[in-house]
């Protein structure tokens, strides 16, 4: 088995966690994170894929979760802060 088998298994499996803390998270910013640090795995993910696959359209996949992701993050911020998505 090769070393990125190895990483991709293991982030794979954390990403199982993530899921764990999104379902079950005691707030919303708990939720939050878990749902940052999953889009982080999904990217660490397509990496690997790429790499294994040679397939390089999956990298525009991880480009396009990653600004879903930061877009997200930021809308979150602003609710939590009680402020207008427009300011």
């Amino acid at each position: 088995m090769a070393t990125i088998d190895i990483f991709l298994y293991i982030l794979i499996a954390l990403s199982f966690f993530c899921l764990f803390r999104i379902i079950r998270g005691p707030s919303i910013a708990d939720r939050m994170v878990g749902i940052d640090i999953f889009g982080i795995l999904v990217v660490g993910i397509c990496a690997l894929m790429v790499i294994k696959t040679g397939r390089k359209f999956i990298i525009d996949i991880a480009i396009t979760w990653a600004i879903l992701s930061f877009i997200g993050t930021i809308t979150l911020a602003k609710y939590l802060s009680r402020k207008k998505l427009n300011e």
